[in-house]
């Protein structure tokens, strides 16, 4: 039954499927990583052409429920702000999307991650409507080449809260609306989906459990250790997604 959910092994499916529950509670207890951590275990077991518009559906489906979930505390005037870019950045990414060689995804995927784990990260300056546009077109251009844009994205937000919860609802919906892009550019570019469906629908539904599970956690987690924590798990994979890379360009 679980190699009837994809072309994958049936153990490597339920192991994503478990893993999407897990990193779905991880972003809603701690606001962020949770796409990051799919997408890079993801890319040590799936094809690379798979990759990114199977992750946009399921951070979709693991996004939209946190958003639904947490609508109360969104700030939809920067939602009104981010949309706009996010239209942009999917129609720039639908016209030059281009087939990348075997190994240079992952190579890009894992200098991203890597950026986002040590980088200066997003500028403190662009706060205004502008800046917001900017960074939803800009995040979602790159998201169709490197799947998790969840970090940058995180850090407009992060600028503009001081507590968790309008945090983590606007994000959700920002990253709702960005992944749902992913359908129409990946549509063009040609992918089926179709192949991959009962799989996504299976993390979808995990992803839903894992929320609900991690918005029960949301208060009780220290930020500096874990942060601390997750940061070196992620350069680890990082690192590993480097080699995998290599390897497959090399070869």
């Amino acid at each position: 039954m679980l190699e009837a959910l994809s072309p994958l092994a049936g153990p490597v499916n339920l192991g994503l499927v478990l893993l999407s529950a897990f990193t779905s509670g991880l972003s809603a207890a701690v606001g962020i990583g949770g796409g990051t951590l799919l997408i890079l275990a993801m890319a040590q077991v799936m094809p690379a052409t798979a990759l990114i518009p199977v992750h946009g559906m399921v951070q979709l489906g693991s996004n939209g429920g946190r958003a639904l979930m947490t609508w109360r505390y969104l700030d939809r005037g920067l939602l009104a702000a981010f949309l706009p870019g996010v239209v942009l950045g999917a129609l720039a990414a639908a016209w030059l999307l281009v087939r990348l060689p075997a190994g240079v995804l992952e190579l890009c995927i894992a200098a991203f991650v890597l950026y986002s784990c040590w980088g200066p990260g997003w500028p403190r300056g662009l706060l205004g409507r502008g800046g917001t546009l900017l960074a939803g077109a800009l995040t979602t251009f790159l998201s169709s080449l490197v799947g998790a844009t969840g970090p940058l994205v995180a850090a407009v937000i992060k600028q503009h809260f001081s507590e968790r919860l309008p945090r983590v609802a606007t994000f959700a919906a920002c990253m709702t609306f960005q992944h749902l892009t992913k359908a129409f550019v990946f549509g063009v570019a040609g992918f089926v989906f179709h192949a991959w469906l009962p799989l996504m629908l299976a993390m979808v539904a995990a992803g839903f459990l894992g929320t609900w599970l991690g918005l029960r956690l949301l208060h009780r987690l220290s930020d500096r250790r874990f942060d601390t924590l997750f940061k070196g798990g992620l350069t680890l994979l990082a690192l590993r997604l480097i080699w995998l890379g290599w390897q497959r360009l090399a070869g």
